[in-house]
């Protein structure tokens, strides 16, 4: 059976690799241009030159309903906060006094919002918080051990309650989710809709999706997809059985892995090659096992029902032109759901927008602030 297993995996390995042609291709010309000792004399430098992912916090730990240690931090007002960012962000508008919490996509952690938060600091208070098993986070506890049970959108709704609880107590929230993240909004409004009326004064969904991923193709021909998609997760598994074989194997093919990571999250030619290489690092630090985990609860994420409870509240909805990981249709269909949303799709965008085009966000989400304030005002 194991080596059934692992010939299963060969193959899909095999048709992953064929599917991803495009992006190698792109790494094997840059091959024949620049040398392997280079290229990672350049990644050695980024990593300790770019500035990206280093603001931090009044720091905090959650517990999960399983005893899971959720690591969140907290960004205060700040009184003496630059009036010219003030007025770059709001203009005459006042911010509203709201916590505003930040949940990260699939295999990132909370320094992905690190521009919107550079933005933001001291202007409001903010919340950002490492999805379980991802970042500082604990690894799942109800994933571990002989009775794991697997990684569910719910839980991660249940997960997102524990951290406001412990972070944000009391107090009108803004909830600003990326991917994953805004999954995990939808699940906590379908399993909280009463605090959701109570507390939560506007959403942002920044990349998202209310389901049917089952369909996307991500850029590549259905066929290759279908049959891709039909191995994978056992795939996952396997290769989550062998984690540290299959982490060295991760970095020893870097340069495949850096042209896969730069096709599937961003669109421009022009993107900050330091900005590509904070991506890169963010997502080569979830561990194969973590992937394996979380990767079999999206097909089942269905939670377009749920939106109703954001529909009388201020909205932003918001994707990239060129997402190929959660097209920007599926934010469109988000939109439709809840029609005084404000939808913007954003040009030249691929999946990491608030890190591509990071100003085209973060005055998206102090216009969604400034909206919760004059709503509260006529309130």
């Amino acid at each position: 059976m194991a080596d059934d297993t692992w010939r299963r995996a060969g193959w899909a390995g095999a048709a992953i690799g064929v599917l991803a042609a495009g992006a190698a291709a792109g790494v094997a010309v840059e091959r024949l241009t620049v040398g392997r000792s280079v290229r990672q004399k350049a990644r050695l430098a980024l990593d300790s030159e770019g500035p990206y992912g280093a603001l931090r916090g009044t720091p905090g730990k959650a517990v999960a309903d399983d005893s899971t240690e959720l690591y969140y931090e907290v960004d205060e007002v700040d009184p003496t906060a630059g009036v010219p960012r003030r007025r770059r962000l709001f203009g005459r508008r006042a911010p509203a006094p709201v916590t505003v919490v930040f949940s990260h996509g699939y295999c990132l952690s909370q320094d992905s919002w690190h521009f919107q938060r550079a933005a933001l600091r001291g202007l409001v208070r903010t919340v950002f918080w490492d999805q379980r098993s991802h970042g500082r986070s604990g690894h799942g506890v109800a994933q571990e051990g002989p009775d794991a049970v697997p990684v569910s959108i719910d839980q991660l709704g249940h997960d997102l309650k524990a951290v406001i609880d412990a972070a944000a107590p009391e107090g009108p929230l803004v909830l600003v989710g990326h991917s994953m993240g805004g999954m995990t909004m939808m699940a906590l409004a379908e399993l909280y809709p009463e605090f959701v009326r109570e507390r939560v004064a506007g959403v942002g969904f920044v990349g998202t999706s209310s389901g049917r991923l089952g369909e996307v193709t991500y850029g590549l021909p259905t066929a290759g997809v279908n049959a891709v998609r039909r191995v994978l997760p056992g795939v996952l598994r396997a290769l989550g059985a062998r984690a540290e074989l299959v982490e060295r194997g991760r970095r020893a093919t870097a340069d495949l892995f850096a042209g896969l990571i730069k096709k599937y999250s961003f669109s421009s030619k022009d993107v900050d090659p330091a900005v590509v290489r904070f991506a890169e690092r963010m997502i080569e630090s979830t561990p194969i096992d973590v992937v394996a985990e979380f990767y079999p609860a999206f097909d089942e994420h269905d939670k377009a029902a749920a939106l109703a409870a954001f529909r009388e509240l201020p909205v932003l909805a918001l994707a990239g032109d060129h997402d190929l990981v959660t097209p920007s249709s599926h934010t469109e269909a988000i939109a439709d759901l809840l029609p005084d949303a404000e939808l913007v799709i954003v040009p030249d965008a691929g999946h990491l927008v608030m890190l591509e085009h990071p100003e085209a966000v973060t005055d998206r989400i102090a216009d969604l602030l400034a909206r919760v304030s004059t709503a509260a005002a006529r309130r």
